[in-house]
């Protein structure tokens, strides 16, 4: 995480590159509409569905991991390289910002960080704000290596499960008990997941909470089990990565992300799933 203050100061470093994630799932061109009225100054856009995930196939989820390859090129676009310092950002606190923080690491960048509070901590600092597009010179993004590892799929996490890891989550707890479903055209959630929202992470100032007492309700739900054996879903596996960021703020290392999450889930109709705490359908 880094604070506003802290990156104000490097606004004028070329080799800091602020990157706008704002999004909206029922209004998908809103944020971007949003970033072209102001924006960090010098800050790039990054649209969920084009930038931070590939198209879905139709055994998919609504947001597949983009291909390496493509994204990397992606970056290379933006005047990121492996050197480059990254701070994503968006206005629902962090829950967007997490992806492209995943992102990055999983090609195993280091040097990148989401703006604690996002564009409302900002704006509240009275920090400079722009509207011009910003112009950059691209780079070429090189010499990367996927953390294929940082990923479960769906047909490996019954057989996780039975091993002892843990999945978690991190859907409004209506959604998570299929009392409402916005969004997917079937309501409910994986059989033995456990529910924490992702706003659990976030202090009564939309900054993400405190490492220690991170720390403490984290390994609370962890029950001792290490870092790799927390699987971390939502509805398409954005907010997901909002958990695994908890959970390297609180010094727990990084945990798994099942990517396809439930609107991948649900794709296969043999696949189990609950509400509440009892089965709604089964295999």
């Amino acid at each position: 995480m880094i604070e506003a203050e802290a990156l104000a100061a490097h606004l004028d470093d070329p080799e800091w590159v602020s990157v706008d994630c704002r999004f909206d799932l029922l209004a998908p061109e809103r944020g971007e509409a949003e970033y072209r009225a102001a924006h960090i100054p010098g800050a790039r856009y990054a649209h969920l569905d084009r930038d931070l995930a590939r198209p879905p196939g139709p055994r998919d989820g609504r947001h597949p991991l983009p291909d390496p390859d493509r994204f990397a090129a992606r970056l290379g676009e933006w005047g990121i390289e492996r050197g480059t310092t990254v701070v994503a950002y968006d206005d629902a606190g962090g829950a967007v910002a997490a992806r492209l923080w995943w992102l990055l690491r999983w090609l195993g960048h280091e040097r990148v960080a989401v703006l604690n509070g996002g564009f409302p901590r900002w704006r509240a600092s009275g920090l400079p704000v722009e509207s011009t597009i910003p112009r950059w010179e691209p780079r070429r993004y090189s010499g990367y290596t996927v953390n294929a590892d940082w990923v479960v799929g769906a047909d490996e996490i019954p057989e996780a499960q039975r091993a002892g890891a843990l999945l978690v989550d991190v859907r409004a707890a209506a959604r998570y008990r299929g009392e409402r479903e916005p969004i997917d055209p079937v309501a409910g959630h994986v059989p033995g997941a456990v529910n924490r929202p992702f706003d659990a992470n976030l202090a009564a100032d939309g900054r993400l909470a405190e490492p220690a007492g991170l720390r403490a309700e984290l390994e609370a739900l962890a029950g001792g089990r290490p870092s790799r054996d927390v699987m971390a879903m939502c509805g398409s596996g954005v907010t997901a990565c909002h958990l695994l960021l908890a959970m390297e703020h609180a010094g727990l290392g990084i945990g798994r992300l099942y990517a396809g999450s439930w609107s991948e889930w649900i794709r296969d109709p043999a696949r189990p799933v609950a509400g509440g705490d009892e089965p709604q359908r089964k295999p």
